[in-house]
């Protein structure tokens, strides 16, 4: 790709799109520089001009990253039918919230991987829309289990990021630890039951 063609200001964009596709492929340590700007063929004052170096793309590139988990979480609320009893229908988006966080992860372990890199710059909150935020999507669902009678509020502190804890950990434990050779059906049965425990924790 030629420098010829970011002559409409669409260059920062393609080095972000380079960044993303090669945290895809290789995680957050494949996120470099110099490797994007090559893909772009660009030259070093051009990608300089866009980012400062390599920690302000990763960060572009986490940011992204979560706006597409985010994207994803929202796409599955979209889906639970309006059915039902409130309380039911609270619960369904809760849990459809949940699996999309995991089904992410599974499908996408590259990508899961640089937005939640431990180690590395996080992208600062006017990156990420509060409405593509994950654990703010998260949170609306247990909004609504509050407001649907399901969970009191007196137990309401903590229970967002125990909630959160629970399918990242799971997610984490699919993708880097013993579980990764469980197996899809087996995965979905442990993600079955966290869900259900979460659920039952409820009444």
């Amino acid at each position: 790709m030629a420098t010829a063609s970011y002559h409409h200001g669409n260059l920062r964009q393609a080095l972000l799109e380079h960044g993303v596709a090669l945290a895809r492929s290789g995680g957050p340590d494949a996120v470099v520089l110099r490797d994007v700007q090559r893909l772009a063929g660009v030259s070093n004052s051009a990608a300089y001009r866009h980012y400062a170096d390599r920690q302000a793309l990763l960060a572009a590139v986490k940011a992204n990253v979560m706006t597409q988990v985010g994207t994803a979480m929202v796409q599955a609320l979209a889906a639970v039918p309006a059915q039902g009893s409130r309380q039911d229908r609270a619960l369904a988006r809760f849990r459809a919230c949940g699996q999309a966080y995991v089904n992410f992860a599974v499908a996408e372990p590259g990508l899961f991987r640089t937005a939640f890199a431990p180690n590395g710059p996080e992208p600062s909150e006017n990156l990420v829309p509060a409405d593509r935020h994950p654990f703010q999507i998260l949170r609306g669902c247990i909004d609504e289990l509050v407001a649907a009678g399901m969970l009191a509020e007196d137990r309401r502190d903590g229970f967002d990021e125990a909630a959160w804890a629970a399918v990242h950990g799971a997610s984490t434990l699919f993708l880097d630890g013993p579980l990764g050779m469980a197996g899809t059906a087996r995965q979905q049965l442990i993600t079955d039951r966290l869900l259900d425990a979460i659920g039952e924790s409820l009444n």
